[in-house]
């Protein structure tokens, strides 16, 4: 399945892999998103994969974040794990 982003009234809702094919669009999207934005809500529930190159692009999305000062979810199933990844990251 190709990567879908939508937007609800909370959050963008993300179906499909985020993987070394979609991962460049994927942070692309977001940065911008992000810069017109006062902040991010994520919904991977429907994300069936996050390899290496996705992991890296939700790094980057975070540290964006954080350098902007403006709020970043994300939501769904396997969040706690990323929220664990980022959270060793910033501690690095």
């Amino acid at each position: 399945m190709a990567l879908s982003i939508t937007k609800n009234k909370k959050a963008f809702e993300v179906k499909g892999r985020i993987n070394a094919t979609t991962a460049s669009f994927f942070k692309t999207h977001f940065i911008n998103a992000l810069n017109s934005k006062n902040g991010l809500s994520i919904d991977i529930n429907n994300v069936t994969e996050i390899d290496s190159n996705g992991m890296r692009a939700l790094k980057e999305l975070y540290s964006k974040a954080k350098t902007y000062k403006k709020p970043f979810y994300i939501l769904g199933n396997g969040c706690k794990e990323i929220f664990d990844e980022l959270r060793i990251e910033s501690l690095a």
